[in-house]
């Protein structure tokens, strides 16, 4: 496996568009090393890459980039420090509870579209069996 990728490698294999890198870039999830005149050419170590999968594996949870970038942060210091645990747990914690508010108010949508649904199906009933008569 490449220890350094261009941007266009990690796009192609994480099937991104290369904005999008730039933007996980400019929110500070990514820092590649600039090489080339004007440090143009961005080259991406296997850190970087690792971190471009924990962002977007944190975005298909629902975490915001900040909570993402928060969490992956703290992958670059020690990572049984008491504060960078309690920080994982509170971050996780809320977003389980956000996680579990959302799955209540869609229940309650469900719970409300079925309601509606054997309402019309016994009106649809009412009229099939006039229309016979």
């Amino acid at each position: 496996m490449a220890t350094q990728f261009t941007i266009r490698d990690l796009a192609k294999e994480f099937d991104l568009t290369t904005r999008a890198i730039r933007f996980y870039e400019d929110m500070g999830l990514l820092r590649p090393e600039r090489l080339g005149p004007g440090g143009r050419n961005r080259v991406y170590s296997t850190r970087e890459r690792a971190r471009l999968r924990l962002t977007l594996r944190a975005k298909r949870l629902g975490l915001s980039l900040m909570e993402a970038k928060d969490i992956i942060d703290m992958y670059d210091s020690p990572r049984d420090t008491v504060p960078q645990l309690q920080k994982f747990i509170h971050v996780l914690g809320e977003h389980r509870h956000q996680l579990e508010n959302q799955m209540q108010e869609i229940q309650a949508n469900l719970d409300e579209v079925k309601q509606h649904e054997k309402e019309a199906k016994q009106l649809l009933a009412k009229h099939s069996k006039k229309g016979k008569a």
